[in-house]
Formats: structure tokens, C-alpha cells, sequence
């Protein structure tokens, strides 16, 4: 399609900063119906994300456009449609790290108490994964919801385009290193989570190899599975109250640092 037609076109759907400004919006919003929590489950159609993603578009349209002269030949649009991407991509992937240190801590248990032997596929995601991490996703998912994490995370997407307007482009140094601090802050709060269960799991198995000594003619390793199946479900049932708090100082820290990470280059 050459350059005067592409232009024609757009004139005709009704202007063409306006039309070319929403295909922006929509190229920074999809990000998040891949990668961020709730917004990517694989519970609900794709059809259906693709509507959300159009609406969400069209909603915050006039936010991203307000004081923006968006250019409408194709070489300036490609650019910025790329430039679009990678800011929904870091956005994105600085809040899906939140729930998957919840749904990791869930692997880190079901390993340590053997659930792992009976994994299954997570409803949510559709990974494949132990009994703890479906029912880490899943509370984790429940507790989101519960504590506006939605809503967070859009109204964290309409400040990026304060931060970075649709015509300008991010720091790619700052892009990179606030997705390497996402990154590692998955198996820090993996570990905080998980940590109760691994302790009373070590205890056990302690336990257990102080008992194999005193009595070598007990079948310890028949005896600990079922018992550290019980210790590991009574921990997690006593641990799960606390995840909400934590959670909702995590979706601050996430949306802070996913924001941090954004500034014009």
C-alpha cells in the first residue's frame, strides 16, 4: 500500500491522527493481555480479550493524544507501533512478575512436600504445574481481584503516556534494567512466600532422619510422604491469610517499578 493511500484511508475512517493515535494506544495496551495477570488467563477467549483491548483503546485515546501530533506516513507509524510495543511489553512484564513468584512459591512447595509427583495443568495459564502452584494461582488471582490490583495496573497504563508520550521513545537502559529487577525479584518473593512451608518441611524431614537413626527398622520413607503432605497442607492453610497483605504491598512495589522504568530517551 503506498504512502498517499495509506493517508487517504485514514482521512476517511475519520481523520488520520486520530485513527493512526488509537492503533498506538492499542499496540502499548495489548501487551497486557499476554503477559499481566487476569488480563491474559487463558479462562477467558481470546475474541473476548480483543474486545477489552479495542475498548480500553478507545477509552484511553484521548488521554494519549491530549498536546500529541502523531505522524501518518507508514515508516514514522511502524516506528512508533514498535516503540508502543516494547513500553506495553515492560509494563506488562514488571506486573505478571508479581503473580508468578506467587504461582513459583507454590512450585517450590509442592516440591519440597511431593505434590509434584501429581502435577497438573493450572486452568488460569495452562501451565502445567503441581497441585500448590494451581492453588497459589489461583488465591493469588482471587486476592488481585480483591485488592484492586486491576485496577492498579490500568491506571498505572494511563501514566505511561504521561511518562512517555506516543511520539517520544523510552530509555531502552532504563527499559532493560527495570525488567532484569522484575526478573530477579521473582525468586526473592517466591521465597518469602514459600518460606513457612520450606521451614516446616526441613523441620520434618529433620525429624524424620533423627528417627531413621534411633530406629533403623522404620520405614521412614513410608511414613514421611503422607506426613509431610499433612504438615505442608496444615502450614499453607495457616500461611495464606498473611498472602493477601503482602500482596498488596507487592502490587505498589510492581506498578512503582514498572512506571520507574519508564523515561524518555
Amino acid at each position: 500500500m503506498s504512502q498517499l493511500t495509506l493517508s487517504q484511508l485514514l482521512s476517511e475512517l475519520g481523520g488520520g491522527a486520530q485513527v493512526t493515535g488509537f492503533f498506538l494506544v492499542l499496540a502499548r495496551v495489548s501487551p497486557l493481555f499476554v503477559l499481566a495477570p487476569l488480563f491474559s488467563s487463558k479462562m477467558i477467549p481470546a475474541r473476548v480479550r480483543g474486545i477489552i483491548a479495542v475498548a480500553l483503546a478507545i477509552g484511553l485515546t484521548p488521554v494519549a493524544m491530549h498536546g500529541q501530533h502523531v505522524p501518518t506516513d507508514p515508516l514514522s507509524v511502524a516506528g512508533l507501533v514498535v516503540v508502543q510495543v516494547l513500553v506495553g511489553l515492560a509494563f506488562a512484564f514488571a506486573v505478571a512478575a508479581l503473580l508468578t513468584a506467587v504461582q513459583t512459591a507454590g512450585g517450590l512447595a509442592d516440591i519440597a512436600s511431593g505434590f509434584s509427583f501429581g502435577a497438573t495443568v493450572d486452568p488460569i495459564n495452562g501451565n502445567q504445574g503441581g497441585a500448590f502452584a494451581r492453588l497459589y494461582m489461583m488465591i493469588g488471582t482471587a486476592m488481585f481481584i480483591a485488592i484492586g490490583g486491576d485496577a492498579w495496573m490500568l491506571r498505572g497504563v494511563s501514566r505511561t503516556f504521561k511518562l512517555v508520550p506516543l511520539t517520544k521513545a523510552p530509555q531502552i537502559t532504563s527499559l532493560v534494567n527495570g525488567a532484569e529487577q522484575a526478573f530477579a525479584q521473582i525468586f526473592v518473593a517466591a521465597i518469602e512466600v514459600a518460606a513457612p512451608v520450606l521451614l516446616a518441611l526441613l523441620i520434618t524431614d529433620v525429624a524424620f532422619g533423627m528417627v531413621s537413626r534411633a530406629v533403623p527398622q522404620l520405614n521412614v520413607f513410608s511414613v514421611a510422604l503422607p506426613l509431610k503432605v499433612g504438615v505442608a497442607m496444615l502450614v499453607v492453610a495457616a500461611s495464606l491469610p498473611f498472602l493477601g497483605g503482602w500482596m498488596s504491598d507487592q502490587i505498589y512495589t510492581s506498578v512503582g517499578t514498572a512506571l520507574h522504568s519508564l523515561s524518555i530517551a
